[in-house]
């Protein structure tokens, strides 16, 4: 007789999912689907708003990552009101943004992601958090993390005025510039901050690299898929976290696409299923031909190892240097899901870099930081890397700036076809005559945890409702009578 198997809440995630595993009769999954059953309508609800509070209601979104939602807003709000910010403006935007993709990549390699590692994925559930990296990396370590991530968020918190949701940007500029009495101890912490990667970049080749096992697991074809890849870069075509083009690669590593933001919807199209409140975007130019890999199917890929592959390079050495060595071990294209978590370290030393380059140019303390915007709106695009991926907001408003319609290609959805076949494809490589555990469970979860998911970002589909079912029982528990909408 078939099976059903729930992981129900799925964990170490933004948001809420379950997985659903179908065994057939020999105890073989015939069938896995990641659910998400939350709905968010911030599409809906933003309708009739000022544009120019859409920095501040879609950050809301998220309590991960509100400041990628903050900026692609903004720069949304630039391309509104066709204004262009000063360079100084532009250079705060892109440290704060580097601040940000800094810590934040480090709070999924040490407390999301990295305890199936670090501790192990196969060690005891209750172990599986930061609590037993602590125990695993010594408490020095824990202090030294900790501390790392509170320090970069003074310098998120001195610009942005907090850090869960800032108040930084503006059309055409930046609220804040960066004072120069506090450059000095800025800089103190850039150059922490970039030991700090560095130390990770050692942690996760000591702890994951040098383990045989982990890198058979890596490289396994239960977490292998040969899809396109998408990402931003600058014009030297290296990665790039706040702005450029998007570029898209074919699964063997050939670029097939590249459009600046304003033009996505020529690019990009929308699929949807009905077990799942997320949206399953595809390249419109091959088409959605369902959940499938390979060069001809529409599937693509965002996030850090997508970015590795849609780049010709890191824009920074030290991060330059750490993705060749990736490269020469696991090749070019790189197809396999958990390399996120080298490609995300890698990143982090980017960014470490990129902070330290900025806190360094003159221009850094200028104080021409806004220009003012004097045009009509009619709409605007804009577009960043947030961590989990390329992150799209579009506005679309009246004569007087009040949002007549809101679209958000945010970065779990350009992940969210690939993230259903890997849990498929891992539960049916893992799963097998019906032997179920704990740390078999866990291996379908690091599916997609490799992605750093965000579904409370995805989950918005239109129109902005869900269908509702209430359960009336009586004293015993028996249902008496259900009311559905």
């Amino acid at each position: 007789m078939s099976k059903t198997i729930s992981i129900d809440p799925i964990t170490r995630l933004e948001g809420h999912g379950k997985i659903e595993i179908f065994l057939d009769d020999k105890g073989d999954v015939e069938k896995a689907y990641l659910q998400i059953p939350e709905l968010r309508g911030f599409e809906v609800f933003s309708q009739g708003r000022p544009a120019e509070d859409m920095p501040q209601i879609t950050q809301r979104i998220c309590g991960v990552c509100p400041t990628a939602h903050h900026m692609a807003s903004t720069k949304a709000l630039d391309d509104l009101y066709k204004v262009t910010p000063p360079p100084t403006a532009v250079k705060i935007r892109e440290l704060f943004y580097n601040v940000f993709m800094l810590e934040d990549h480090a709070l999924h390699v040490y407390v999301l992601g990295g305890p199936d590692f670090i501790v192990g994925p196969d060690a005891p559930k209750e172990q599986r958090n930061i609590v037993g990296v602590i125990g695993k990396v010594g408490l020095e370590v824990g202090k030294k993390v900790i501390s790392m991530r509170r320090r970069l968020r003074e310098i998120m918190t001195v610009l942005g005025g907090k850090v869960i949701h800032p108040v930084l940007g503006l059309p055409g500029g930046v609220a804040k510039s960066v004072p120069p009495e506090d450059l000095a101890r800025f800089r103190e912490i850039a150059k922490d901050g970039l030991e700090f990667a560095r130390f990770t970049l050692k942690v996760f080749c000591d702890i994951v690299l040098s383990n045989k096992g982990y890198v058979d697991l890596i490289t396994s074809d239960a977490f292998t898929h040969k899809t396109h890849y998408m990402g931003l870069v600058d014009k030297a075509d290296k990665v790039s976290f706040y702005g450029g083009k998007v570029r898209v690669m074919s699964p063997e590593g050939k670029e097939t696409d590249s459009f600046e933001i304003r033009d996505y919807l020529d690019h990009i199209a929308e699929h949807v299923e009905p077990w799942s409140y997320i949206k399953f975007p595809f390249l419109k130019k091959k088409g959605w031909k369902g959940f499938t890999e390979g060069a001809d199917s529409g599937v693509y890929s965002v996030a850090p190892m997508a970015r590795l592959n849609a780049a010709d390079g890191m824009a920074t050495p030290e991060a330059q240097k750490a993705a060749e060595e990736y490269f020469k071990v696991l090749g070019r294209p790189v197809h396999h899901t958990l390399a996120n978590h080298w490609a995300r370290v890698i990143e982090m030393l980017q960014a470490a870099e990129r902070i330290n380059e900025l806190l360094n140019d003159p221009e850094i303390t200028g104080k021409d930081i806004r220009t003012i915007p004097t045009a009509t709106p009619t709409r605007g695009v804009g577009v960043v890397e947030a961590p989990r991926g390329t992150l799209i907001h579009d506005y679309q408003t009246d004569e007087v700036g009040l949002i007549r319609k809101a679209n958000l290609i945010v970065a779990t959805l350009g992940n969210s076809a690939r993230i259903a076949m890997s849990v498929e494809k891992a539960a049916k490589g893992l799963i097998k005559a019906g032997v179920v555990n704990d740390g078999l469970l866990n291996k379908v979860e690091m599916a997609f945890r490799a992605y750093d998911p965000c579904f409370g970002c995805a989950t918005h589909t239109l129109p902005g409702q869900m269908p509702l079912t209430v359960s009336l029982r009586d004293p015993q528990g028996r249902v008496v009578r259900e009311l559905s909408r």
